[in-house]
């Protein structure tokens, strides 16, 4: 109940539009959102209308339903970060912790030895930029930028599942800045 008031509440502020992006929602309410990075499309579900009010983005409801409380709040935040996206962009610096562990771009196709028996080599979607920092005495860093929240999101995931965190050495991919909380491992009987 309280999480369904809260989506309703975020979807009921207008999202200011900047002057250098472009709006345009269609009559099979899809929404395309062009601005200086890129330009991102959201299909809106019936139940949401959409429109363009005074250089603000306006969503409205038309029931009561729990079910139309959430949407209105989702679509308002996919839309809020779709303008943010074709605007500022958004950018992932992911960490390789371990000994051993290496990681090379050539364009936007990573190479990454993370402790296997082989490589592993990823291709990443053309929308995101990618770089990879090795310098000596510092962790190898993955440092990505998209217009796309959601895409970048995804991509971040999926490198991170390559070589998940553990909790006993803090081994494996991290975002920068997170902590693994250490677990202390069993001590020799005497």
């Amino acid at each position: 109940m309280e999480g369904d008031l809260n989506m309703s509440r975020i979807g009921k502020s207008p999202i200011a539009i900047p002057a250098e992006v472009e709006i345009d929602v269609s009559s099979n309410n899809i929404v395309t959102v062009k601005g200086k990075l890129g330009t991102l499309k959201q299909a809106i579900d019936p139940a949401i209308t959409v429109t363009v009010e005074d250089g603000h983005i306006v969503l409205k409801r038309h029931t009561e339903q729990k079910r139309h409380k959430s949407l209105h709040g989702l679509y308002r935040a996919l839309i809020a970060n779709m303008v943010q996206g074709v605007t500022e962009g958004f950018k992932i610096t992911q960490e390789l912790v371990g000994v051993g562990y290496k990681v090379s771009n050539t364009g936007n196709l990573l190479e990454f030895s993370l402790g296997y028996s082989h490589n592993i080599l990823l291709e990443l979607p053309e929308e995101i930029k990618v770089q990879t920092i090795t310098e000596r005495g510092k962790n190898p860093t993955i440092i990505m930028e998209c217009a796309d929240k959601q895409l970048i999101g995804q991509v971040a995931a999926k490198i991170r599942s390559l070589r998940k965190p553990e909790p006993y050495k803090g081994k494996g991919i991290l975002f920068a800045g997170e902590e693994i909380r250490k677990k202390a491992g069993k001590t020799a009987a005497k």
